[in-house]
Formats: structure tokens, sequence, C-alpha cells
């Protein structure tokens, strides 16, 4: 029937609120203009820790025990449809999946019913009292129901076993025994029909298969809370575990991987991580004294509050509201996970494992239920809009919220939103900029007057009788420098050159290969055990720069064929190794704080530079500015500076040294904190210089700008150990916008991948073993592929649109700790300790 819930009858008391309430929050984040109370009712019976249902436009839960109701978003929040057919108390309430007809089963002890909503609704307009169909009778009680993906079968949970029933009669079709303690939750695996997994108070999972009715998969004990919810990715393939203690486990479920643990989510501190970098968005008319004393209620609050209690996991998609502005990222980027706890909701991000908004409860004063007992989200939204389905723990409220999505986001916006920075250069170069001494000097000489001067005087060099050389007028003009651009794929009107600069560009990256799958060289860089600290390829793929621990600089073949090239003149370990753009020169720095320049064409031609200039030893240093720069950093310093090499010999004055270089600018880390890594791009014109900090920061520096741009905090659990940039390669083209993409990776922490544009995190790399070594990571040429080293002895290789493996390479005897990939084929260099 068609219940008016302004009726009341006997013990029945069902109150309704006049019209959906705008609910007001009490701190300063302006959200409560995202959450509207659209209904709230009051049972007799608390419907605390019961199984409630939403499917758009429904929600299903039980009033005053064993009446079920459903509500209507599309129809007058007046009107419930009244299902009635239990004599016990309803302990749980599922949806089908199907939109025509649509299912509704609901269970008590004394019997589990099946629901034809359409025939139901047409029953109750004909004043008849809906009838459903009974599965099965006295199972017990039960704490989970649902449907297969085709609505044929309904899974119950009832105790420590579970039952696969017929959902058109009373048939039992299987009987999965084997939990040990009662059985909480369960799910069909979509791409598998025939595969159940479930979660239990024995603080473990199962997979099943029912139609053999055997355990396929069990795991070990996870954590001392028992496993409450439990949900299945389809895309990622990623299963996700919620338990009591406000915990979520992620395993992966793809078949080579073995139902290996991806990561582990503490919402307690992803919550306290949140709020740390969320910004306020302005008053909500609040006056300065109660926003006050609200923070001061909070704070009192969270020292005192419990865990949050996983109660609901349902997916959300925001690809439509939290579309990324780099459209090279996958779009699983905005495909989210809600989570229903007893405190909160939860928008959780299932790519790089960041909450993307937060609601608690105790921050709406206007709201009716608090702390939460059951919880129901529905997967899909109307209009933008999200419902959910709240049973209060300690009352006997019923409440139906509305929550605006986009306003939501707006309102918990990071920091970075909105920086526009950009890794390429968009505008000239100030007149203040530290860049501008080497842009001045680039354009000081004019290329018409050069031909001029060489028309007019044709005589060229004339060798002298002491071997040296004369310079004409001629060498006066610096030839034209053609300004530098990364490959891209945008086309430029369908023109393309006919001849390439050099001759290596002519060759494609093949960016369809398959992964690095089968060793092909391996070499020892010396006789005795020795770290390498750095790897790098030339940009034409043909060298490989080594630093080693043992104070040389090795340069092998790109194929590691041959004896390589012995660069030797530092005093301590070589940290850094940096090719120039055009692969001539090599600047190297090392822990005895030296810089050195080498000409790749013998070691006898080398430059020191730097030597004593600086107090700490230097960690990182790279050719910058398309080789107009050197970079550097030095304790929490960085440092630009311009050089000159002199390239002419003159057998007569040798022993002067006529190379030079001075400093230009230096800049500081905020709180003066050490810098622990260093990524600028060369082989085009950008004025964005990344850096990492020991506090556990990253630092953006615009050096157009000369200051620092923006700053990320807490971008790991632990100090940043790498940063490895989308470089491109002049082999492979990207989308411009691929270039803003950088890794950072920290010991323990895993590797993140950030978009500049957004200084968000935008997607997680975990499952390598990486707990005490500083193990490293890099880029494919394509900017599709991850390579990073772990400590058990093998490389894993990710794509870009998964945060699990797609291959694990092995054959090593230690831990990985140096990975470098060639810009011009898809194969991985990758070094032991």
């Amino acid at each position: 029937m068609l219940l008016n819930s302004n009726l009341s009858g006997g013990r029945k008391q069902v109150l309704k609120m006049d019209g959906p309430q705008n609910v007001v929050s009490s701190d300063d984040s302006c959200v409560g203009d995202a959450v509207i109370e659209k209904y709230v009712v009051e049972s007799t019976e608390s419907a605390s820790h019961v199984q409630l249902a939403c499917s758009e436009p429904y929600c299903a839960f039980p009033l005053n025990g064993h009446e079920l109701c459903v509500w209507n978003a599309r129809s007058p929040s007046d009107q419930l449809l009244s299902l009635r057919g239990h004599h016990q108390s309803i302990t749980a309430v599922t949806f089908g999946n199907e939109g025509s007809p649509l299912l509704l089963c609901s269970a008590s002890r004394d019997r589990v019913i099946v629901w034809n909503l359409e025939e139901c609704r047409e029953d109750a307009l004909e004043g008849a009292a809906p009838r459903g169909t009974v599965l099965g009778t006295l199972l017990g009680k039960v704490l989970c129901l649902r449907f297969s993906p085709d609505d044929r079968t309904v899974a119950v949970c009832a105790g420590n076993k579970i039952l696969m029933l017929d959902a058109k009669g009373p048939s039992v079709l299987a009987e999965l025994r084997g939990h040990l303690a009662p059985v909480t939750a369960l799910v069909f695996c979509a791409w598998q029909a025939n595969l159940v997994i479930s979660v239990s108070e024995d603080r473990t999972f199962k997979v099943w298969d029912c139609r053999v009715g055997t355990s396929v998969h069990t795991s070990p004990v996870l954590t001392a809370y028992p496993l409450l919810r439990v949900f299945v990715d389809e895309e990622t393939k990623q299963l996700v575990a919620g338990c009591a203690d406000g915990q979520l486990w992620i395993f992966s479920l793809v078949e080579a991987h073995h139902y290996r643990c991806v990561t582990r989510v503490d919402l307690r501190k992803k919550r306290a991580s949140f709020s740390a970098r969320k910004v306020p968005s302005g008053p909500c008319g609040l006056s300065g004294e109660s926003q006050l004393s609200s923070r001061n209620e909070q704070e009192k609050e969270e020292r005192i509050e419990s865990v949050f209690l996983v109660l609901q996991l349902e997916r959300c998609d925001l690809s439509h509201i939290l579309n990324p502005v780099c459209e090279c990222l996958p779009s699983e980027n905005t495909k989210c996970l809600w989570i229903g706890s007893s405190a909160g909701l939860f928008l959780f991000n299932l790519a790089n494992f960041e909450l993307e908004a937060v609601l608690l409860y105790k921050d709406f004063t206007s709201l009716s239920i608090k702390v939460a007992g059951s919880c129901a989200i529905m997967n899909r939204t109307t209009n933008e809009k999200a419902f959910c389905l709240l049973a209060s723990m300690f009352g006997n409220e019923i409440a139906v919220l509305e929550i605006n999505l986009p306003a939501l986001l707006r309102s918990q916006q990071g920091s970075g939103v909105g920086k526009g920075l950009s890794v390429l250069a968009s505008s000239c170069v100030l007149p203040t900029s530290p860049l501008y001494f080497g842009a001045a000097e680039k354009k000081s000489t004019k290329p018409v007057g050069q031909k001029q001067s060489a028309a007019r005087n044709p005589v060229q060099d004339r060798p002298l009788v002491f071997h040296s050389k004369v310079r004409s007028s001629g060498y006066t003009a610096a030839p034209h420098v053609a300004m530098s651009s990364p490959k891209t794929n945008v086309k430029n009107d369908g023109k393309r050159a006919s001849k390439c600069k050099n001759s290596y560009k002519c060759r494609d990256y093949p960016l369809e290969s398959s992964l690095p799958a089968r060793l092909r060289e391996r070499v020892a860089v010396a006789q005795a055990p020795t770290a390498v600290c750095h790897l790098q390829y030339s940009g034409d793929g043909q060298r490989l720069a080594c630093g080693l621990a043992n104070h040389l600089l090795l340069v092998f073949d790109g194929s590691l064929t041959g004896a390589p090239a012995a660069f030797s003149g530092h005093d301590g370990p070589v940290s850094a190794v940096s090719w120039s753009h055009g692969g001539e020169w090599l600047v190297s720095a090392s822990q005895d704080r030296s810089l050195r320049l080498w000409s790749a064409r013998g070691a006898a031609r080398t430059v020191l530079l730097g030597k004593d200039m600086f107090s700490k030893p230097i960690q990182f240093a790279q050719f910058y500015y398309v080789d107009a720069f050197i970079l550097l950093s030095s304790g929490p310093e960085l440092h630009l500076l311009k050089y000159h090499m002199e390239t002419c010999k003159d057998e007569i004055k040798r022993y002067k040294q006529k190379s030079k270089f001075k400093p230009v600018h230096r800049l500081s880390m905020t709180n003066a904190t050490e810098i622990t890594s260093l990524s600028a791009v060369n082989d085009f014109y950008s004025h964005i210089v990344l850096t990492a900090g020991r506090n556990r920061t990253l630092e953006i520096f615009d050096l157009n700008a000369g200051c620092s741009a923006a700053v990320i905090s807490e971008a790991h659990s632990r100090p940043v150990h790498q940063i490895c940039q989308n470089k491109g390669s002049s082999f492979a083209a990207q989308q411009p916008e691929a270039y803003n993409l950088f890794l950072t990776t920290a010991v323990g922490d895993g590797i993140k991948l950030w978009d500049l544009r957004t200084l968000r995190c935008e997607r997680c790399f975990e499952g390598h073993a990486n707990r005490c070594h500083l193990c490293g990571v890099a880029l494919s040429a394509c900017g599709r592929r991850v390579a990073c080293g772990a400590e058990d002895r093998h490389v894993y290789l990710y794509e870009m649109g998964s945060s699990t493996f797609s291959r694990r390479l092995g054959g090593h005897t230690d831990t990985v700790t140096q990975v470098a990939f060639s810009p011009s084929a898809p194969q991985v260099q990758l070094y032991s300790v």
C-alpha cells in the first residue's frame, strides 16, 4: 500500500520534516550548501546494523521492525510504498541489478522475500496488498543479501554459511561453508559470474566458486577487527575490504597477481592529511567567535572520537565532475568510491588512494543523525546529485540526504587548484628573470650581420707556425639559435620537415610495443661490489652514463657492449650525472663538493667547477634551459650557474684555464630544509624546477619569476628521494599536457604520479617492496610506462592507467636501486646493489 507518513496509529509514530531542509555546516568550509536532508522518519525499532538499500531512484529501509518501506526520489517525499510480509524484524535489504523489472529482496529470521517493485506499486494503486515471493524460511539471522549480476540468484549470508537461492522460487542452489564466524558481506565478480567473494567476522575474505561450491582462495587473517564490507571494482579488478577499525584493504584480482595486497588505507590518517591540505573557502555566515568555538569543540571531539566504522562501500563516477585537465590521463582517474562510516561519508579515489571529499555528520548542526549505525548510497547520480540513506546508531531515526557533488568538491578543493603552472614555457623571459642572462646572450648577435661579414671577408682560418688558429671577423657572430620545443603529436597544418637535423631522429619510438620481458645483456661496473649512484641515457639513446660510488664515471654503449669509457677525477662518490642536450658534454656532481664538466669525446678535456665553493655536498646537478645553465642543489639551496666552455685548442696556452662559470641566481627551500631531489627539463625551454625537501614537501620554483611558485606539503609519509619528470624523447610524440606529469617516490610510501597544473596526486603505484633502500624510478619515452626497482631483487613495470604492476623482471641477486628507460627503444637498464 501507499503509506502517508503523516498517519499514525497504535504504536506507530512516523515523523516527517516540513519539506527538504538545507543543512548548515558548523565549520568554515561552506560545505553545508552541498547537503540537503530530504527526508527523515522515526521508527519504533532501531535500524542500526541493518543492511539498507539504494538504487536510483529508490531507497529501501525497514520501518517499525517488520515493515519494508520504499522511498522514491522522483515522487513526493511524503509518500512511501509499504511492503508487508515479514513477521519478525527485517535485518537485510538489497536491490537487483536489472532495471526492468527492478527486484527488491528482504530478509528476516522467519523468511526471505523477493518483491517486484512494478507489480507491488500497481497492486498498491489498485488498493490490493502487494505480495512477494518467499525464497526461504527460518534461515536464521541474515546479515547480507546480494543479487547475482543477472538477478537469477540471491546470495544469503546466514551465520557462518552462504546460501545461493533461486530468485524465482524456494530452491537452494548451493551452500558455501568455510568461514569460522558470521559472514558480514559478499559480492559477485562481474567478469566471472561464478565467483563470489565474502568477508567475515573471522577477519578473512574467501573467494568461492558457487557452481562447484568450494573455496578458491582464503586470505590470511588481515586485522584484529572484523571485516564488515567488501567491494569489487570491475575496471581495475581490485578488491576493497573495509573493517571495523576504519581500515581499507585493497587487493588485486588480476589472475597473475594471486590476490596480492596492493595497499592498506587508514581512514583516520587520510582524513587528517586531507584536512591539512584543504583550503577554507570562506565563511558560511558564522561569526568569528562561533567559528573559533566550533573549531575548539571539534578538536575536543576528535580527541575522544571513535574509529571510522566502515558501513558501506559503493562506486561513484566523477568523470563529468572531477574531469582531469590532462587528457593523457585515463578515465579511471575519476572512478571513486563512496565510503559510508559511522562518523561520516568519504569520497575515496581508487587511482591515487586519496580522499576527494569528507563529510562528517557532527559538523552539521541541522542533521538529524550524528552517528550512523547503517548506511546505503546510490551508485548512480541524478543531475549530479547522490542520495545517501542513514540509520541512527543510538536512536530510531532514518534519514535521506541529497548530496550535490559539484558543490561538495568545490568546497573542498586543495590549495593547488588554479595555479596555472606548466612545464612548457608559455611566456617570454622577463627582463628581471635570472634566465634573461642566457636569453640575452643568445640574441646579442644577429644572423644578418654574420652573413654580411662573411661576404666582405671570405678569408678563413690560416694555420701559423705555432699551429694555432687566427680568428677572422666571421667568428664574432654567433649562429642563430632556434627555439627548442618538445616533440608532440599536435599536427602542424599537415606539414612535416623533409629532413631531420639529426639522423637518429628519423626513427620513431614503437608506441605499441610490448613490455620488456627478457634479459638481453648483463655487465659488471666494477670488479669489487660498487654502488651505482645515478644512471642516465644520452638523448639519442646510444650511450649510458653511470655515476659510481668508487669516484668513477663510466660511459657505456647503449647496448652495453664493449668496454666503457672511464672518467676519473672526483674524490668522492659521483652522486649525479647529466648529459647535455647535444650529447657532447657530461656534468657530474660528487660528495667532494665539486662539479666537473667532461667532454664525451675523451676524459682529457675536463673542467673543474666550484671546487670548495659549496659548504655542503652537491647532491644533484644537470644542464638546464637547453644547455644555457647548470642547475645544482647543495644543502637547502638551489644554484643556477652560467658557464662558458673554451673549445678552441691552443697548444701554446693549453696550461691556462679559459673555461669559466658565473653564479647567476640562488634560491632556498621553504624553512631552509635540505633538498633531497631535483628535476628540470633541458631538452626544451622550461621555467619550472621541481624540488623535494627533507620535510616531505615538494616545492615548485618558477625561474622566470625567480621565486617559489607552489608548495605541496606532506607529499609522502617519508622524504622524497627521487623526482622523475616526463621529459619526453626525440623518438616519441606525446600530447603537450603529458609533459606536466611527474613521479615521486619515497621509501615505504610507493610511487605517486602528479599533475603540475593541479598539484594533485593523480595515481599511486603500489606493490613493489621498498622499505629501507632508495629504489629508483623511471618513465618510458612514450610516457605510458613506469619502471621501478625493489628490494625483492626484481624490477616492476606499471602501465600508466593501472595502480598495480603489469610485469615483474627478475635476474638480479640483490636490491635493484637504479633504473633507466632508453629514449629510443622499449628497453630498460637497471642496477642492483
